[in-house]
């Protein structure tokens, strides 16, 4: 039952509406520092009509009499002051209409995104709508003075472990995200041409090799010893000379303390299943995103740590290979509409998610990247930059060819062939997401910001013969040779059911009527190669070429005569002997097999031909010697 409280003249109000009147005793000094017209100041609402001009940042409150302008600050209060009021008593609100003969303030508050409250009852709703309002207020804004694009472009970065090593590698990202949102003047003064960003999110991986030193770790722990010290002074020590605040510090002491708990749990049960090993590694990344998200708050950046289950990665429960669960996508995309403010960096931990039992998995390789690009997809980002230590993906591995250069665009099926023949990018398997929903993926170097990286698409660059050498080392030939004459039915089934069986990949395969090459890398188990060997004897001569390399060009099949006209002159002239060739369905790559003490001269050979016009035995292009 309503609960009434007589007054003098003989009217009632609500305890809601006694309580309101207390506060709106309170608010009065504040209102009154907004100038608002005297005649309006002793009446409980505001009965005129405001509008928001963007380009100052200001409020005008309108009426017959006068016009009010009010900061952004006095404009956030106001409307906060103004929000108290939704939920008085209905009766009186009604009243107080018919007698005034005019529309609350609170009723006719239009927001930004083009709703009004409509006096609603529903705090959630008035919430909702509120938060919808601010949030588009802000990131709509006018572009800054002497900027040449309307906004800033949204992305995901992602930095791996090697960016991240130190406290010093980490203030060099903290200040490379800043500047990427506000780009620093040029030397002269004048304003950069620097296109600005707005990070919607920041993956990092772990501090340097910290996800091998608890790897280490838990080996020592089953040994009966348990010993975290080292990784207990980085974060720390990270965290003292940053001058974090306490409650980061505590938070990350808290994780590698239970770090050091699970490891004694170890240490006396002498059991470390892969599940427990998936959590094991998380406290790396779970530490490293709180440090990156606290020294970006030190130097202006808004940003806030996450785990990546809290941002809606889930996965299966194939534990240290886990794979993203099919709406995943959508998931991250609810939860950051609902939970993260755009204009907050959310700061993500890397490989790691949630299976459905909410326990915590790893993705497999490349699981980092993979969750740049998931996100990246879920929210629509222009763009996913994955920062490395080189600028962009280079021509050739700089370690075998010092002249190797940046390549500037190449498609999505050219980079998934780099990245599976070797290549330092990034894996097939993370580029999935991106290419799914046509999104860009830029990979950059965070040593040097300023190189604009390589990006990788849907197109690439057409025009280009070859794009990039790679190879893949300690590679096995194996020759299948059939006994049964030619024709017989059956034979390529046979083969394969075997590898089936066995559970052996191949990565080249070339094959005709009564025999078949494929290269098997050195990932596979010797006693699985053995296994298959034996039960192919039953059909087939089998014959095993170790300390093998794979050569993959990733090129034009279209202008393939002109490729591998090119290769086998300077091959030929070099004695480097090609063993077995293979031209995969994709149309990008053409792979040679050669010995593995041949790989290095091999690739030095073409790049000098292919990209730096020093080949000595002459490019072949459109037929012509050149």
């Amino acid at each position: 039952m309503m609960l009434h409280r007589r007054i003098a003249d003989g009217g009632s109000i609500t305890i809601t509406a006694a309580a309101l009147l207390l506060v709106v005793t309170a608010l009065h000094a504040k209102l009154y520092a907004f100038q608002i017209p005297p005649s309006h100041r002793g009446r409980r609402r505001w009965q005129g009509s405001y509008k928001y001009q963007k380009s100052h940042q200001l409020l005008v409150l309108s009426s017959s009499s006068s016009t009010t302008t009010l900061s952004s600050v006095q404009k956030a209060t106001y409307k906060r002051s103004v929000l108290l009021f939704a939920h008085d008593d209905a009766e009186a609100e009604s009243r107080e209409a018919e007698e005034t003969n005019a529309t609350p303030f609170i009723e006719s508050d239009r927001l930004s995104d083009g709703t009004t409250t409509n006096g609603s009852d529903d705090p959630s709703k008035t919430i909702v709508s509120y938060k919808s309002g601010l949030s588009q207020s802000r990131t709509t804004s006018e572009p800054r003075p002497g900027s040449t694009r309307s906004r800033p472009i949204d992305v995901t970065m992602k930095f791996g472990g090697s960016s991240l090593a130190n406290a010093e590698c980490i203030d060099r990202v903290a200040k490379l995200i800043r500047d990427r949102i506000r780009p620093p003047h040029n030397e002269d003064g004048t304003p950069s041409d620097e296109v600005p960003v707005r990070p919607r999110a920041v993956i990092c991986s772990a501090m340097g090799k910290t996800t091998n030193s608890l790897l280490s770790a838990g080996e020592i722990a089953l040994e009966g010893r348990v010993d975290i010290e080292a990784l207990r002074t980085l974060h720390l020590g990270t965290c003292k000379e940053f001058d974090l605040p306490d409650h980061t510090s505590q938070e990350i002491e808290r994780l590698i303390n239970e770090c050091q708990d699970m490891l004694n749990g170890v240490r006396l049960i002498q059991e470390l299943s892969p599940k427990s090993l998936d959590q094991l590694v998380s406290y790396g990344e779970r530490c490293s995103v709180r440090i990156v998200a606290g020294r970006l708050n030190q130097i202006g950046v808004p940003a806030q740590a996450f785990d990546a289950w809290d941002v809606g990665v889930f996965t299966d429960d194939n534990f240290g290979d886990a794979k993203l669960l099919p709406d995943t996508i959508d998931s991250i995309k609810d939860r950051f509409e609902k939970r993260i403010d755009p204009n907050v960096v959310a700061v993500v931990t890397g490989f790691i998610g949630h299976n459905t039992k909410g326990r915590i998995t790893t993705l497999g390789r490349g699981g980092s990247d993979l969750t740049a690009t998931a996100i990246g997809a879920a929210l629509g980002v222009d763009e996913v930059q994955v920062w490395k230590d080189v600028d962009g993906i280079l021509t050739a591995d700089p370690r075998l060819v010092a002249n190797a250069i940046p390549v500037s665009r190449l498609s999505y099926e050219e980079a998934s062939e780099l990245a599976y023949f070797g290549a330092q990018v990034l894996h097939p398997i993370a580029m999935q997401p991106a290419l799914k929903s046509g999104i860009p993926v830029r990979v950059k170097n965070s040593y040097n910001p300023a190189a604009p990286g390589s990006v990788i698409d849907k197109v690439g660059n057409p025009e280009r013969m070859v794009t990039a050498i790679t190879c893949k080392r300690g590679v096995t030939l194996m020759d299948i040779n059939s006994l049964q004459m030619l024709g017989t039915y059956g034979f390529l089934g046979a083969v394969f059911a075997d590898f089936e069986k066995h559970k052996v990949s191949v990565d080249a395969l070339a094959s005709s009527e009564v025999s078949i090459s494929v290269t098997l890398d050195k990932k596979q188990r010797d006693e699985d190669v053995k296994a298959l060997c034996k039960d192919l004897s039953a059909i087939a001569e089998v014959t095993l070429h170790n300390n093998r390399a794979i050569l993959t060009l990733i090129a034009d099949v279209g202008r393939s005569s002109d490729v591998l006209a090119t290769v086998f002159r300077s091959f030929s002239a070099s004695g480097i002997k090609v063993e077995m060739m293979s031209q995969g369905a994709s149309k990008v790559n053409i792979s040679f097999i050669v010995r593995e003490d041949q790989i290095e001269d091999a690739i030095f050979k073409l790049h000098s031909c292919f990209f730096e016009d020093k080949c000595d035995y002459g490019k072949i292009e459109a037929g012509q010697i050149s």
